[in-house]
Order: C-alpha cells, then sequence, then structure tokens
C-alpha cells in the first residue's frame, strides 16, 4: 500500500484507513467547505490565503472546526514533511483539506464518544494532476457555455469553496455532449460571464485583462495572483460584467487554476479565439508565473506525464502486492 499519509480528527494515518461515516453532513448535503492548495518547490504556494478562505467558508456556513487557523497551517506543513519522502525529491503536490460539521445529530447514538467535526487532510503527488493535463498546454482548451448557469450569491455565495457543487457537475456533462473535452464557461442568471467549475476565466482586449467581477464567482487565488503579476507587468485590470459577445471579441481568453495556473482557450463556442495560439499577454503571465513560483511549471507537467503511466504502474503494484 502507499506509504502517504493523512491528517484525520487529530490524528495522523495510513491514507487507506481514512474513513468518513456515512452519517456525515457532507454526504448528507454536501456541508463541507474545502480548499485545494499545491506546492512548487515542495513548498506550499500561498496556503495562508488558501485557509483563509477556508475559513471565511466555515463562517459562512455555521461551522466551528475546534482548530485555531494557526494550527491548521502547522499541521498541513507537517503533514506535508511526512509524506515527502514517499515520492522523489522533485514531486510537487496537492494539499486539500475537507471540513465538516460532522455527523447529523440524529444519528449520535452510533457515536458514543460524541459528535464532532470531521476535518481530513491528504497530500497527493502532482504528477496525476498536471501529468495528465500538460497536452492542454500546447492545445489549449475549447471554452462552450452549457445550459446549466452559477447559482446567483443570494441562494448560495459563490465565494465559499464547499462541497455543494452538483451544478458544476451538471455544466461538465453538458460541456461534454457539445464535444468530447469541452471546458463549461457559465454564465450568470443576468447573462454574464462568471467562471468555469472550478477555475476562473480571463479575456484580453486591447491588451487590457478583463475579468468577471466579483459577485458570482469563486474569489480565486490564482485569479488574485494573476491580477497581481499582471499590474506589476503594466496590464490594466479591469473588473466588470463581461458575456458571450465580449468573449467572442477578445483578443485571448485564458483559465486560472491552482493546479494547473493558467492555460489558454483556442476556441469559444467553436471560434478561434484570436489565431488559436498563446496570445502575447497570456505568455507575459505564464513567464511572470514561473519567475514568481520559480519553476517551469509547463516543462515539469510535461516531465510528469512521462513519468505517469510507470507512476500508476507502481502504486497498483503496490496495492496488488499488499493483498497477496
Amino acid at each position: 500500500m502507499s506509504r502517504r499519509v493523512v491528517y484525520f480528527n487529530g490524528q495522523y494515518i495510513a491514507e487507506s484507513e481514512a474513513r468518513v461515516s456515512i452519517f456525515d453532513s457532507a454526504l448528507m448535503s454536501g456541508d463541507m467547505a474545502f480548499e485545494m492548495t499545491r506546492t512548487y518547490c515542495q513548498q506550499p504556494f500561498r496556503l495562508k490565503e488558501h485557509l483563509d478562505r477556508l475559513y471565511a467558508s466555515l463562517r459562512l456556513l455555521e461551522i466551528d472546526c475546534g482548530m485555531p487557523q494557526a494550527e491548521m497551517e502547522r499541521i498541513t506543513r507537517d503533514l506535508l514533511e511526512r509524506n515527502l519522502p514517499t515520492e522523489a525529491a522533485d514531486m510537487d503536490w496537492q494539499i486539500m483539506h475537507d471540513v465538516s460539521r460532522g455527523p447529523l445529530d440524529i444519528y449520535r447514538t452510533t457515536f458514543p464518544d460524541g459528535i464532532r467535526p470531521t476535518i481530513s487532510i491528504n497530500c497527493w503527488p502532482l504528477v496525476t494532476h498536471t501529468g495528465g493535463f500538460a497536452a492542454k498546454y500546447d492545445s489549449g482548451v475549447h471554452l462552450v457555455i452549457p445550459a446549466q448557469q452559477t447559482l446567483p450569491g443570494h441562494l448560495v455565495d459563490p465565494k465559499a469553496k464547499t462541497r455543494s457543487r452538483v451544478h458544476y457537475q451538471m455544466a461538465i456533462m453538458q460541456a461534454n455532449r457539445m464535444g468530447p473535452g469541452r471546458w463549461a464557461a457559465l454564465l450568470d442568471p443576468d447573462g454574464f460571464l462568471s467562471e468555469g467549475p472550478g477555475w476562473n476565466m480571463f479575456l484580453v482586449k486591447n491588451g487590457e485583462l478583463l475579468t468577471p467581477e466579483p459577485r458570482n464567482i469563486l474569489l480565486g487565488v490564482s485569479r488574485a495572483t494573476t491580477m497581481e503579476l499582471a499590474e506589476q507587468l503594466g496590464i490594466t485590470v479591469r473588473e466588470g460584467n463581461y458575456g458571450r459577445y465580449e468573449a467572442l471579441m477578445a483578443d485571448e481568453i485564458f483559465c486560472t487554476a491552482t493546479s494547473y495556473a493558467l492555460v489558454h482557450a483556442t476556441t469559444f463556442e467553436g471560434q478561434l479565439v484570436g489565431d488559436g495560439q498563446p496570445g502575447p499577454v497570456y505568455r507575459r503571465l505564464v513567464e511572470a508565473w514561473k519567475q514568481l513560483v520559480g519553476v517551469d511549471f509547463i516543462a515539469q507537467a510535461y516531465g510528469y506525464a512521462r513519468r505517469l503511466p510507470e507512476w500508476e504502474r507502481a502504486q497498483l503494484s503496490t496495492i496488488e502486492g499488499s493483498r497477496t
């Protein structure tokens, strides 16, 4: 079995032994806040900002996890250190935090020691995430608008990162029916671009960076990083209401997310974005990202792609060996 360990409700245990109760509020109603952070050079990137958002989400959900944020950060760093020796020294990691209010009270007799929030933190090698993604840095992604819209903030505030995300899954399925591998660019109820399922979007027009205003979107850490880098490069950044028209008129479109940082869009609604290649503003931002994090994450992803088949075989072999 994998030698990776996770933090689960006060203990460090083997990854394969972590279990969430079938009566947990996360399973019953998606009542769970979460965060996904990644490392660069084995160091968590903007962990504080991710944990700030996690605790803001918990406040909105009215979940007291019983752990100060500083302690959550200490445990996270300790967990990463425990897992680093299980992989090659050049492996970067995904760090996932999941926090729910715990099992529902009506099932309390099943828990004689009492009900408490469920807190789990895990570390997973990024070889599967960015290795499987690598080719998109060259090919770009194809954006389409699905029927599913973003949930408006007056129903469920999208600034909280929760596991109640069935609308994302609906959008992904609808986009896939529009063409294999299509990415869903959601509109808000007013018909303006909002976000994708787990990523933010940017348009470029006449050298300026345009992005949906922070109304019906998750305020992505990678989104904020990209805006900061743009301002440092002297690129004007505008937040506003942009729709299908503005996207079709854009010189460039790209998406941002924690795992891959940023990737350009080749088409929008079946039409080429610019000449279909990475544009000059996007290329400048990619280089600024590489300088900031100290890693050529695109080259790293291609390296992981080459190693991924053997890595997966080794994982499966270890699991099979533990069964004999």
